[in-house]
């Protein structure tokens, strides 16, 4: 079979959303669709032991969330799925911007209880900056909620996007009675239980029951003034991130989610070409390479293991085939690689683009290395960094166990959700984060994985700016204006306010302040 009929196949996507907007039960029901569960675990039944496949940290199950971004694949209608779960909650929006990086589109999740949450707005943001395909899921319809043309109008001002409503419900809450698939035709009929009846428009007369509930008569005045003043579907402005398709439904009763999914993959886009350092690279090219996106440790804590997830973004990967890394020109063997779901995983022997495959990381690999296996020289595009809003200085409370201390820091940044900086004068840790939650995990994982307790001393906001190795000078900096290097022994100030800021661009206008964070914003959009 040809490159180009497998990547033809393939269908890659993340879900995003708020935290608690229903992504993990959704992505639940897309696994059982697949055939890859039994039975959908909740992660809100702990007592029954229950977790959502999804989850697999162990902080994940006592906490509900999802603090990860874990990879599905499954077979779907002759379709090649891989689902990426980012986490929800917003102080790992890092790691789910990074993910974002290795999808061909987006499932976004709102919750019609609630609207448009700040953290949608933020990752949705991420998502018209790269011109990702969206595609929306209005959650928890058999709970009362806002009114659909109320959540169409949030979605088209707040996040500036055009809508068609690729259903349309009629009632909510108790007053449910299902949707108009205007997709397929069809009125699917929500019964309270996972059944569901799908009644063809044309035969929808002959339902006199449901057709003459007051509830049903407004749904279709409702459809029929969408289909008279809303947007007319266009398939090129899906594709090109400028229109949304908007599905109703209930990822826990479930309901909607099994035509929301049927109409998603034939819809969604195949793998794209990727920029590189020489130009476009297509996904059927002959040539095997990816981009490493993420890379987790400890995945099985009992082997003290690393992953790296790769993106294939063209050719044939084969196990046990030798591949360069762009950046140090290294050839390494492939010889271990896994296809992952949360933490069950199985050997993989080939792959192609699109495919997101799990590889073991012998410590040489960083977020954003490029794997060639032929003769080429290029990289592709930088991954996005963001800039960490809280920083604080990190020690082992046991002196003796500074080996591990060391170790432990040492892979836990390399993921990516924390960022290591040291301090000019003393040496000392400094941990850089996005929020707070990403300290609760580094703290846990040090403990229960290295076996490591760990005491922070909080330094708080700042405002981090680079600084050319030769206009360094140490005496212009103190406490306030914390001198540090980075991970690659750049010099940069950590300014403890916009204030403080200012203040020294105005006393030495010589020395030059870079924003590394606003270089690779613009780089990412040009």
């Amino acid at each position: 079979m040809t490159i180009q009929k497998e990547v033809n196949k393939r269908k890659t996507f993340a879900i995003i959303s708020h935290p608690d907007a229903g992504k993990t039960t959704l992505t639940e029901k897309l696994l059982l669709y697949g055939n890859l569960i039994r039975s959908a675990g909740t992660v809100k039944g702990k007592k029954s032991g229950k977790f959502a496949t999804s989850d697999w940290m162990e902080i994940e199950k006592q906490r509900g969330i999802s603090v990860t971004s874990s990879v599905m694949n499954f077979s779907y209608q002759g379709a090649q799925v891989n689902i990426l779960d980012t986490p929800g909650h917003e102080d790992f929006s890092e790691d789910t911007y990074r993910t974002l990086t290795a999808v061909d589109s987006v499932v976004m999740i709102i919750d019609g209880t609630k609207g448009i949450e700040a953290q949608t707005i933020k990752l949705f943001k991420v998502c018209r900056m790269r011109g990702i395909p969206i595609f929306t899921f209005i959650n928890k319809m058999d709970r009362e909620g806002k009114e659909p043309l109320e959540l169409l109008e949030e979605i088209e001002e707040v996040l500036d996007i055009e809508t068609y409503p690729m259903n349309w419900p009629a009632g909510m809450g108790k007053r449910f009675l299902g949707i108009f698939d205007r997709y397929e035709k069809q009125f699917v009929k929500f019964n309270g239980n996972e059944e569901e009846t799908y009644i063809p428009f044309h035969e929808l007369d002959q339902e006199v029951e449901l057709v003459s509930q007051p509830t049903f008569e407004a749904a279709r005045d409702e459809l029929e003034l969408v289909e008279e003043a809303g947007d007319e579907f266009s398939l090129d402005a899906i594709l090109q991130g400028e229109q949304t398709p908007v599905f109703f439904g209930s990822a826990l009763a479930p309901f909607g989610v099994q035509t929301f999914f049927d109409t998603f993959i034939s819809l969604a886009p195949n793998p794209k070409p990727r920029k590189s350092t020489e130009g476009v690279i297509q996904p059927d090219n002959q040539e095997f390479s990816g981009f490493i996106f993420k890379i987790q440790a400890n995945m099985n804590p009992a082997h003290r293991d690393r992953v790296a997830f790769l993106r294939v973004c063209s050719g044939k990967f084969e196990r046990g085939m030798s591949v360069k890394v762009a950046r140090t020109g290294k050839v390494i063997k492939l010889s271990q690689s896994q296809q992952i779901v949360a933490s069950t995983r199985d050997t993989i022997d080939e792959a192609y683009a699109g495919d997101i495959i799990g590889i073991y990381d012998p410590n040489v690999y960083q977020i954003g290395d490029t794997l060639i296996g032929g003769k080429g020289k290029f990289e592709y595009d930088e991954l996005p960094q963001f800039p960490p809003e809280i920083y604080k200085k990190v020690t082992a409370k046991n002196v003796m166990k500074a080996k591990q201390f060391r170790k432990g820091i040492e892979q836990l940044v390399q993921e990516g959700a924390i960022q290591l900086f040291r301090g000019h004068r003393d040496e000392s840790f400094i941990l850089g984060a996005v929020g707070e939650l990403q300290y609760e995990v580094f703290q846990y994982r040090m403990k229960n994985e290295y076996n490591v307790e760990v005491l922070f001393e909080t330094i708080g906001e700042r405002i981090p700016r680079w600084l050319n190795r030769e206009q360094v000078d140490p005496s212009l900096f103190d406490e306030r204006n914390l001198l540090v290097r980075d991970r690659e022994d750049n010099f940069l100030v950590l300014f403890r306010n916009e204030f403080a800021l200012n203040w020294f661009k105005d006393k030495h206008p010589k020395i030059d302040l870079i924003d590394l964070f606003e270089v690779n914003s613009y780089d990412q959009t040009t």
